[in-house]
């Protein structure tokens, strides 16, 4: 590596081995989209040709999976307490198919369960009867990626138990 005159280092052309290698090596640390891993190495080849070829060589070889990123991609998203509006919008960001996006919700996801559970911590602070109070709980849902239909459902499943 050299510095140029930005005082950044230029990554080293790698060959077609240390390229395989290189995308080897971050695939072993975690699911990466094809799109993704591209990003990861376009900069370290000029050659678009032979990264192409060696991304489809690993897509193959079951290396590399786009199914298999999005299913672990999901799972990780949902734990975190997002809804299916931002994850499918973060797919597409990393360039999985809307087809295969589209094939793989899991419909055993109880999308309006899964905004209540959000909320619940947020909502003990709040006064739901309260308009201003109300809209910032909604604000919060949506931010997190939940329809209205969830959104309301949550909310009004709050005010509920809030009753009790």
């Amino acid at each position: 590596m050299y510095k140029g005159s930005s005082g950044f280092s230029k990554p080293v052309e790698l060959t077609e081995s240390q390229l395989r290698v290189a995308a080897i090596n971050l695939l072993s640390r975690r699911e990466y989209s094809s799109h993704e891993l591209y990003q990861k190495l376009v900069s370290r080849t000029s050659n678009k040709t032979l990264l192409l070829q060696l991304l489809d060589q690993l897509i193959e070889s079951g290396y590399q999976s786009d199914q298999r990123f999005m299913e672990s991609y999901l799972r990780s998203r949902i734990n975190r307490g997002l809804g299916w509006v931002r994850i499918e919008r973060e797919l597409k960001e990393k360039g999985i198919d809307q087809d295969l996006i589209e094939q793989s919700v899991q419909k055993n996801i109880d999308w309006f369960e899964l905004a209540y559970d959000c909320g619940l911590k947020k909502f003990r602070s709040l006064d739901l009867s309260n308009y201003k109070e109300k809209q910032k709980a909604f604000r919060y849902l949506a931010y997190r990626g939940f329809s209205m239909d969830q959104i309301h459902f949550a909310v009004e499943h709050y005010l509920e138990l809030q009753k009790k």
